[in-house]
């Protein structure tokens, strides 16, 4: 069932995804060489309290971070620890935050120092990805117009979308109804209506969409060694345009 959000639960997810915002773009900033991705979790999870807000990860079936902390091939899930970041990698930072009751969900990849034209490459062509998936969150459309329009986008660019793990809706929990595939045919799925929101978030690597999970029973990678790029924005679906509510 997909839940139509009201207009003050609206109001309520607003406000908790432009905190959630604000965390990734202060965690993302902070992103150098010889940082480690406990430096960047712990940071979070400060940020996450002085706002007034818990973490949606932290606890959830287990995870054991404040944020998900996702290095060169690893796609998504990414368990913050010693690993210490290095000169020419991207780092792919996923936020969830709970406040008043309701969730909200962003993810960012950025780079470390100088990346390679590839890599750099890699990041716009996934942000862009993900600016057409978000452009097809209209009342009237299908789901299927969203996850065709950023497949047509990675794969024109010669990249391959990860198919194991997708979008979903949010709200008052952190996975609704629906999941939302990063490919498909137009016109297919459910009919979207004003109040559905969706974290709607690409993954794309730069070789094979394979992936795997590591023995910490979290992290993915891709199979091939490959580099991924993970963004993502809530947005609720609107009559004439979609609404990004994960903006600072």
């Amino acid at each position: 069932m997909i839940v139509i959000k009201t207009p003050s639960e609206l109001d309520a997810m607003r406000r908790v995804n432009r905190m959630t915002a604000r965390v990734r773009d202060e965690i993302a900033a902070m992103v150098r060489p010889g940082i480690t991705t406990l430096d960047l979790g712990n940071a979070a999870g400060e940020l996450i309290r002085k706002h007034g807000g818990t973490s949606a990860f932290y606890g959830y079936h287990g995870f054991p971070g404040q944020i998900c902390v996702s290095v060169n091939d690893e796609v998504v899930h990414g368990i913050p620890g010693s690993r210490v970041i290095r000169e020419g990698d991207i780092v792919s930072i996923d936020t969830g935050i709970s406040l008043g009751g309701f969730i909200g969900d962003t993810a960012i990849t950025v780079a470390a120092g100088e990346i390679s034209v590839e890599k750099k490459k890699l990041l716009e062509v996934t942000q862009t990805a993900l600016t057409a998936g978000i452009s097809q969150a209209v009342a009237g459309n299908r789901l299927g117009d969203i996850s065709h329009a950023i497949q047509e986008v990675v794969e024109a660019a010669g990249f391959s979308i990860v198919r194991e793990f997708v979008g979903h809706g949010i709200g008052r929990d952190l996975h609704e109804d629906p999941q939302i595939p990063n490919f498909g045919k137009p016109g297919r799925g459910p009919k979207l209506k004003a109040g559905m929101t969706l974290a709607i978030e690409p993954m794309v690597n730069i070789g094979d969409r394979k992936v795997k999970v590591l023995d910490d029973d979290w992290t993915v990678i891709t199979c091939d060694g490959s580099a991924s790029a993970h963004f993502e924005h809530t947005v609720a679906v609107g009559i004439s345009k979609p609404e990004i509510l994960t903006l600072a």
